[in-house]
């Protein structure tokens, strides 16, 4: 009777969790459903949907050209720190030199500034490097953003692969560079997965860097783009295409989550499991 009744439990507390997470993003597409004439009913009933949203968003000067931007920018951060991140978590966590803790430290200590504490420096870096308003520059700051979480959370996987699997590849005569990309790198698949996974979903997101560093409509990102969908006057807020808007630039991270969850899943066990 007790194993009974605990699995109930645990049914009902993960359907509980799982509703909570997915309410937000369910009530954005019922909005986004909603004609504008019942865009505020409290109801998760649509009766008289419409894809009148999706076609105004669709059809918003620049959007498709955001979401371009977005993938731009966020695909190459992500490519670019999960390049650095292996090099530098393999130098972190298998070659001994001295001040490594301490730049460990350092590493960290840099993820926790808040954006704004660091946002008038890369400012003026970006404008000295004539890099304003250009997506180069958006990408250099989106680096400095997910770098840090990046470094850290592969030197933990790095430094959890067994020391007998690397003095074999040496005795086999495999260089360091071997050894990590040739030995290493298969093992480190869900690793790799899960951080940049969760570093593309951080660049896509972002809004205060793009905002700031952007000003031409043909280099806004989509957070920024849709903070500055506007309706016919300031009575008439178009909820219906934020929401819209909100579904669509969802979509690209539900599919590629759905895409690599064997290996986000094994990521994350295993670094369950190996602490």
């Amino acid at each position: 009777m007790m194993p009974l009744v605990r699995r109930l439990g645990l049914f009902a507390l993960t359907a509980a969790v799982v509703a909570s997470a997915l309410m937000p993003f369910g009530w954005a597409v019922v909005t986004s459903l909603r004609p504008p004439t019942e865009i505020f009913e409290a109801s998760w009933i649509v009766t008289n949907p419409t894809l009148g949203n999706y076609r105004n968003v669709l059809g918003e000067a620049g959007f498709l050209t955001s979401v371009l931007n977005s993938l731009i920018v966020a695909g190459l951060t992500t490519v670019l720190a999960l390049a650095i991140a292996l090099l530098s978590g393999f130098s972190l966590s298998r070659i001994p030199f001295r001040g490594r803790t301490t730049l460990l430290l350092g590493i960290l200590s840099v993820s926790m500034f808040p954006q704004v504490a660091i946002l008038s420096g890369l400012f003026e870096l970006v404008r000295r490097l004539g890099l304003y308003n250009d997506l180069r520059g958006l990408t250099l700051c989106y680096l400095a953003l997910v770098l840090p979480f990046t470094v850290w959370v592969l030197r933990g996987f790095l430094k959890g692969v067994p020391r007998e699997i690397e003095e074999a590849a040496i005795l086999d005569g495999c260089s360091p560079l071997k050894i990590l990309f040739r030995v290493f790198l298969p093992l480190l698949r869900p690793a790799i997965a899960t951080t940049g996974i969760l570093s593309f979903i951080a660049a896509w997101n972002e809004f205060l860097f793009a905002l700031t560093l952007t000003i031409s409509p043909d280099q806004r990102t989509v957070p920024v783009t849709i903070s500055m969908l506007s309706g016919a006057s300031q009575y008439d807020l178009p909820w219906g295409n934020v929401m819209a808007a909100s579904v669509v630039v969802t979509l690209p991270l539900v599919v590629l989550v759905l895409i690599f969850q064997k290996h986000i899943v094994a990521g994350l066990t295993s670094g369950a499991v190996k602490g």
